[in-house]
């Protein structure tokens, strides 16, 4: 299911993220799946990320201690007008966001996420945090997505943030 999710519910009060099923996909080998792909569509990969090996420990950790088989997590970092286009495009909505998050299989953490490098930089400056910092949120944040997290309700929202908080102490470890 697609999230368009920022910290736009902290920058813009009352903004409410959308969920949406996407369509599962059948994949004919599933040898050929890779835990975790790293993709840059119109930037680069953000140089600031750790290793991928370093990512795909946090992300399995994470995945055992939320109960949910890690099958695949596919990140796109792109631009904001590349993410715009997306947004448009499958959620109708004409605005920017950090992330979308598309859930591949229910139950578990498998899915593609895109994430504007530009939303993300200008939100850190705004939050007043590290690049590198809000970048692994807003990783961690697509990853609770498809783990079952919401944050539409302000409960919901304050156990996605904890469960964030948390897990950027985990790869700020590493």
């Amino acid at each position: 299911m697609p999230c368009a999710s920022t910290t736009a519910s902290t920058l813009n009060p009352g903004y409410k993220p959308i969920f949406m099923k996407f369509p599962d996909f059948f994949l004919e080998d599933e040898e050929d799946v890779q835990p975790l792909n790293l993709f840059a569509e119109d930037v680069e990969l953000p140089a600031e990320l750790p290793s991928e090996e370093q990512l795909l420990d946090w992300f399995t950790k994470m995945a055992e201690r939320e109960g949910k088989p890690l099958v695949e997590l596919s990140y796109i970092f792109c631009s904001d007008e590349y993410l715009l286009k997306v947004n448009i495009e499958y959620l109708q909505h004409d605005y920017y966001t950090d992330i979308i998050t598309f859930q591949t299989t229910e139950n578990a953490i498998h899915g593609d996420m895109y994430i504007s490098v530009d939303r993300v930089r200008d939100n850190a400056a705004q939050l007043g945090v590290p690049y590198r910092q809000e970048l692994l949120r807003v990783m961690a944040h697509g990853a609770l997505h498809l783990a079952g997290y919401g944050d539409k309700s302000p409960e919901q929202e304050a156990q996605m943030r904890q469960k964030e908080e948390e897990y950027l102490l985990e790869i700020n470890a590493i």
